[in-house]
């Protein structure tokens, strides 16, 4: 038999006597509602404890208008099981997918190296993009990606011809700076 529930909110379960009653008053309860949905007795301890931690560290969270201290209590249980839940799952598809994999051999690895490297280098090519200005990279993407002449990309950006020569001239000039024409001949072969 339940002992009777406080009615009005939890005491303040910042103190050590305020937690410990609240603890014993709704121990019982909790431990109820896990067990009913766990079945290892160390997991349902482990639940339990941070059911508990979970609330006093969200006792300023409690609203009396909103109901009971329990049902609150619940409501916390409710979301430290599903995290669990949520937990084993992304546990058991970790290891579902780690399942039946093979063993990488020397020569994978030297190739996922290599491309792991060329990776990199076209990352660094991409933040040095990125750090453009917007006109630059405007007629930089116009002619070297979407493959405008420069006639073309100053139509489309509205500007003259010289000045579409003059911001791809920045641009390449930005590219190089510190990746040389390695990292630009990258960009090109990406696209």
């Amino acid at each position: 038999m339940r002992s009777p529930r406080h009615e009005t909110g939890p005491p303040d379960l910042t103190t050590p006597e305020g937690f410990g009653a609240f603890y014993e008053e709704h121990i019982d309860a909790v431990l109820g509602f896990v067990t009913r949905r766990v079945t290892d007795p160390h997991l349902a301890a482990d639940l339990t404890a941070d059911i508990f931690l979970a609330a006093m560290g969200s006792a300023r969270s409690y609203r009396q208008h909103r109901g009971v201290p329990v049902a609150w209590l619940f409501g916390i249980a409710r979301n430290v099981l599903a995290g669990h839940a949520r937990g084993k799952a992304r546990e058991s598809g970790a290891l579902a997918r780690l399942s039946g994999r093979r063993l990488l051999d020397d020569e994978d690895v030297a190739a996922l190296e290599e491309r792991i490297d060329a990776q990199r280098a076209y990352r660094d090519l991409a933040g040095r993009h990125a750090a453009l200005s917007d006109p630059l990279r405007a007629v930089l993407d116009l002619v070297v990606l979407d493959e405008l002449t420069p006639a073309e990309a100053a139509q489309a950006l509205g500007i003259t011809r010289a000045t579409v020569r003059v911001r791809l001239h920045r641009a390449r000039r930005a590219l190089r700076g510190a990746g040389g024409s390695v990292a630009e001949h990258r960009l090109e072969a990406a696209r």
